[in-house]
């Protein structure tokens, strides 16, 4: 372990930069409720990243990460008396996963300036399910934050959406039709996936957080992956990392075809849509046909995969990338070049970077608005850390930003793809993990389409999940949605939104 020497204004916390985390068990610091509040000012001060702030029976964790050493930490504290100072009085990012841990296990956050619930929308049988479960008292109506002005009124969106789309609420306080304020609740996806985890076994979990957010699972099952060979120290086939890294980038290729066409088709271009959705199937058709399935769902499990590539399967993936080579161009040019897209992309639900640097906000999102920050390059896990690739980064901010980095990735993932294929170890793809026989603890965090997923496992002596928390991109992107419409009109609000394509399912969880 390497202590960081620039992190000295919080508690001496054990920081980890390791190949993929590979330590058993993780290295958890215990702090006090004042080392507690020391980390949340230091965040506050944006001297390291808040990557998630999770809950436990009778603790609360924080994972951090240190941009100019490259490390990771993990602090646990445990809660005197059902409470625990809010990082959020400090660190505004933290506020609505320290909401959502009070609803899931009753633990308050002291001096917390939104305690309304988050996740809990009065329907549940029980409150507080994972904590001290007792009996759901009569929940007073949500109450929406005030919003103060002259010719003020407010447009309710939702839950119901218009169309195949997940539910969530938006409330838009408007002076004509500029948006003044978006407040956004969410939680009517909410899964219980927390307590489905609890006591399952190792092979379940995988099941489960394949499924946590249906465009990514690919991202899910390789970051739990991760965290469950983190914990338990096992070594994986080098193979079987090249095959994780093909299906990684395939999935992000399809999510991005099918963003940009979406994009377009808001801002009433609907040919780019059919374009792009052609090269979006044909993406889904060369997945099937490679690994056995259009998604990829359960081909990552701890110790491997469990699909190998065969050379026909290479033929179609090779075919593909060339396809998209030679089409994909052409439609980056139609974009480019059609003046009256460009009018509803171009200066549209802007976002700051002074805004994705305080709520470490990755993936699209955050580099369109200057954060260079991608887990595949910073935290170097395989196959990434064998390969070449740029990440691409914008300082506009705008749905236009969005896009481009988008059209980017698209190009970086090509030419991955084809380095996994060209470099490809023979040899084995999977080795079952053995139980570590004692409580252990692991860590994994990949990059998804989205941006950097997390997993955090603790696994009981009996090879059983005691714990599983998985934070998805969205956490810290769907609050920046709401700065992004100020100053916009209603009717951009899709547009914004759908630059953005935050998941619902895999934050409600």
């Amino acid at each position: 372990m390497i202590a960081s020497p620039d992190l000295t204004e919080i508690p001496n916390l054990t920081w980890t930069r390791s190949r993929h985390f590979r330590v058993a068990p993780f290295p958890v610091t215990a702090v006090t409720g004042q080392d507690w509040v020391a980390i949340a000012k230091s965040l506050g001060k944006g001297r390291v990243t808040l990557l998630s702030l999770w809950g436990e029976t009778d603790a609360v964790c924080m994972a951090l990460h240190d941009a100019a050493s490259r490390q990771v930490a993990v602090a646990r504290l445990t809660a005197m008396n059902g409470a625990f100072p809010s990082a959020a009085l400090h660190h505004v990012p933290a506020q609505r996963l320290e909401r959502a841990v009070a609803d899931l296990y009753g633990l308050v956050p002291e001096g917390a300036m939104d305690a309304r619930p988050w996740l809990d929308h009065g329907r549940w049988d029980m409150a507080h399910p994972l904590g001290s479960a007792a009996p759901h008292p009569r929940q007073e109506p949500y109450v929406f934050l005030p919003v103060e002005g002259e010719s003020l009124h407010q447009v309710p969106v939702g839950p119901v959406h218009a169309g195949i789309i997940e539910p969530g609420h938006f409330r838009f306080t408007a002076q004509g039709e500029t948006v003044v304020r978006l407040e956004e609740r969410l939680g009517y996806v909410h899964k219980g996936i927390d307590r489905l985890m609890q006591g399952a076994d190792i092979g379940r979990g995988a099941l489960l957080a394949g499924r946590t957010s249906g465009d990514s699972t690919v991202a899910y099952a390789f970051a739990f992956a991760q965290a469950a060979e983190a914990a338990l120290g096992a070594e994986v086939p080098e193979r079987a990392f090249w095959l994780r890294g093909l299906m990684a980038e395939l999935e992000r290729i399809a999510n991005h075809l099918g963003d940009i066409g979406a994009i377009c088709n808001d801002a009433a271009f609907a040919m780019m849509l059919a374009q792009t959705s052609i090269l979006r199937e044909n993406v889904l058709r060369a997945a099937a046909a490679a690994f056995g399935h259009r998604f990829m769902r359960d081909r990552i499990v701890p110790g491997g995969v469990t699909a190998d590539l065969d050379s026909e399967g290479e033929a179609q993936i090779r075919a593909l990338i060339d396809d998209i080579r030679d089409r994909f161009p052409r439609l980056v040019s139609f974009y480019d070049n059609t003046a009256s897209l460009l009018d509803r992309t171009v200066n549209t639900g802007r976002v700051g970077p002074d805004l994705v640097r305080r709520f470490g906000t990755g993936g699209f999102v955050g580099r369109a608005s200057g954060r260079n920050f991608d887990a595949r390059r910073d935290l170097r896990y395989a196959p990434y850390n064998a390969l070449s690739f740029d990440v691409p980064v914008r300082e506009d901010g705008d749905v236009n930003g969005r896009v481009w980095v988008r059209i980017h990735e698209v190009e970086q993932s090509c030419s991955l793809i084809t380095q996994l294929l060209n470099t490809i170890p023979r040899g084995p793809v999977l080795d079952p993990l053995s139980p570590a026989g004692e409580q252990c603890e692991g860590l994994g965090i990949v990059e998804g389409f989205r941006g950097d997923i997390l997993v955090w496992l603790s696994i009981a002596a009996d090879g059983t999940i005691r714990r599983c928390h998985m934070r998805d991109p969205s956490w810290f992107q769907w609050p920046l949605l709401e700065a992004a419409i100020e100053g916009n009109i209603i009717a951009d609000f899709p547009l914004c939104n759908k630059s953005f394509n935050c998941s619902y399912s895999g934050h409600d969880l």
